[in-house]
């Protein structure tokens, strides 16, 4: 089963002010009763963190509003995009339900998505 696709209506790049990465942590760290704590590998391939913005007019909002209800099922399933900072294919999966902000006497609006990069 392939996963839905980010829709073209939709910004296909995020606002510069409010992007944030977060790298996988893989590694766990154990104190020990002398000398510097054990620093050990909890697994090989980790989940990317990324929060964004994206300014939408109401059309998208509803779009997106859709996309996430309907098309990944209130933001259950996955889905492909490019990634913001590479341009790599990557698959997201939301953390969070999107949540908007108007910006122009509700024609204009930020979203705000909290989203997760699958290894």
């Amino acid at each position: 089963m392939t996963n839905p696709v980010w829709p073209y209506s939709l910004p296909q790049r995020p606002l510069a002010q409010g992007f944030n990465e977060q790298a996988p942590n893989s590694v766990i760290r154990t104190q020990m009763e002398a000398g510097p704590p054990k620093v050990r590998r909890r697994f090989t391939a980790g989940k990317r963190t990324i929060d964004m913005q994206l300014r939408l007019n109401a059309d998208q909002v509803e779009t997106l509003d859709a996309f996430h209800d309907s098309s990944l099922q209130g933001g259950a399933l996955s889905f492909d995009w490019v990634h913001p900072r590479t341009g790599a294919a990557a698959t997201y999966r939301f953390v969070e339900s999107p949540s908007y902000a108007p910006i122009a006497r509700g024609r204009l609006w930020t979203a705000t998505l909290k989203l997760e990069i699958l290894p």
